[in-house]
């Protein structure tokens, strides 16, 4: 957003100078978790092995599952209240701290069958062992809403991090010195743990300052009950998602699954984090300013389309290429599920910015639609596309994502009074240059470079010359075809 969208001028302060000293600490949180996270995959991808990773990944399948009950939905609750917070921040506390412990005995009871369902008894002793990690995240719902609520930062310039930095100093440690999945399980419970006491330290809320009211409970729930199912059909499709790929194909193929679709969020989710953290609160201080909220969703809406649409194109041109040379050759199918992936990174940006705003706008009813469309979509595409591999996995999602997202765009362009026109002006001529661009890029790799084929040094110089030239071609495309999408970011070029 610019200060003109929400109202104000550049040097006003106010809520623009918030937005922007906001979005700019996001981006550094965010880009240096991605940054750990990436190396943290590459170093692990040659330490362990994908059937190793696979195990992990089936056994922890369910906790991010229910983690859904015991955090995210009463904190969106909690963010969006303006009165009695003392008493909701407590009422959120409690709740959460019960389900997830609830929860936590439940996935403890129910791992001896994840053993029966992927054939494999070390699946469920990870699952035993990793359910606990559910209690640990529930401590940390109050804490990360009250600092987003205020426009605190320090939950992505610090927490996150911190994080990412624990896993991946002791899963990195522990798997060089040979514990296999007990490497990811340790190096999991550390990094919980750590984020909950630095989110606390930060924070600065303790329990005790107001009391759990249960009507309160009741009016938070009545908000977070839509959000609550939108993020319960999400993790459950995921979890499907792995079932099948590890019970249809193989705990190796799960393995490639993993690190493929980590690989292929990473480029697209930092910057879809970087903006929705800001969005859901800005949106909700201007929905009441029907021009002004206009303004600043369509302008979101336009960035987030700059930035996504490139880093999506890039993957299907280069994904398996780059992913077999940076992984090594047993990595391959992950880098086929990469290139697959392409246009979820699409989808995810109109889901984000939609549901931020109709959240903003107080209508979080209106995303179980969306949920919906996922619903119904997704897992069966995956059994239909299936027989081709993880190709085939890769293909459904993105079918799948963009469905869900093109439904999010016609729910909010009502809600905020976008017209369609408006919509394609600002979404079709970065969407078509990045496709130009993808598909000049991908002929040159797969008919002339070869990149892939290639030793790793000569491969990845080849892949940063063709990457060039991709940028090249996208940005000429959109200039000739659209100056006026680029035209801001000439000119906040030009400031800098």
């Amino acid at each position: 957003m610019t200060a003109e969208d929400v109202g104000e001028q550049p040097g006003a302060g106010g809520l623009f100078a918030i937005l922007k000293r906001g979005a700019a600490l996001s981006a550094a949180g965010v880009a240096s978790v991605q940054v750990i996270a990436l190396v943290q995959t590459l170093v692990l991808a040659h330490l362990l092995s994908p059937s190793e990773v696979g195990v992990f990944t089936a056994g922890t399948v369910l906790t991010g599952f229910v983690v859904v009950f015991s955090h995210s939905s009463l904190s969106h609750a909690l963010i969006q209240r303006r009165d009695q917070l003392a008493d909701a921040a407590e009422t959120v506390f409690w709740a959460t701290l019960v389900s997830g412990a609830v929860l936590a005995g439940l996935l403890l009871a129910t791992a001896p069958v994840l053993s029966h369902i992927f054939g494999n008894s070390q699946v469920g002793r990870v699952a035993a062992i990793s359910s606990g990690t559910v209690l640990f995240t529930s401590l940390l719902a109050v804490p990360d809403a009250l600092m987003q609520r205020d426009f605190q930062f320090k939950r992505r310039v610090i927490v996150d991090p911190l994080n990412a930095a624990t896993f991946a100093i002791v899963a990195i440690g522990l798997a060089a010195a040979g514990f296999g999945v007990w490497a990811l399980v340790t190096g999991y419970y550390v990094s919980v743990a750590v984020s909950v006491i630095a989110a606390w330290w930060l924070s600065g809320w303790r329990p005790g300052r107001g009391r759990f009211r249960v009507g309160l409970w009741r009016e938070l729930a009545v908000f977070a009950f839509p959000l609550l199912l939108e993020s319960v059909v999400e993790r459950a499709i995921e979890a499907g998602e792995v079932v099948l790929v590890g019970h249809r194909l193989h705990t190796s193929a799960l393995g490639n699954y993993r690190n493929g679709r980590r690989l292929a969020f990473l480029p697209v989710m930092a910057i879809i984090q970087i903006c929705s953290y800001v969005l859901f609160p800005a949106f909700a201080r201007i929905a009441g300013e029907r021009e002004r909220f206009r303004r600043g969703f369509l302008t979101a809406l336009g960035w987030m389309w700059l930035a996504v649409i490139p880093a999506s194109a890039l993957l299907a041109a280069l994904g398996e290429p780059a992913v077999t040379l940076l992984l090594g050759a047993q990595w391959r199918g992950a880098g086929q599920l990469v290139e697959a992936m392409c246009g979820v990174g699409a989808g995810y940006a109109l889901m984000s910015v939609c549901a931020e705003a109709l959240k903003g706008a107080g209508r979080p009813q209106l995303i179980n639609w969306m949920t919906g469309v996922g619903a119904v979509s997704a897992i069966p595409l995956i059994l239909l596309l299936l027989p081709h591999g993880l190709t085939g996995v890769g293909v459904a999602l993105s079918i799948s994502a963009l469905a869900t997202g093109l439904t999010g765009l016609i729910l909010a362009g009502k809600v905020v009074g976008v017209s369609r026109g408006e919509l394609l002006r600002c979404l079709v001529p970065t969407l078509l240059a990045g496709v130009i661009a993808a598909v000049a890029t991908g002929l040159l790799e797969h008919q002339v470079v070869h990149a892939g084929a290639r030793g790793v040094a000569p491969g990845l110089a080849l892949i940063v010359l063709e990457t060039l030239g991709f940028v090249g071609i996208f940005v000429l495309v959109l200039q000739a075809i659209s100056p006026s999408t680029l035209r801001p970011l000439w000119s906040a070029a030009r400031r800098g």
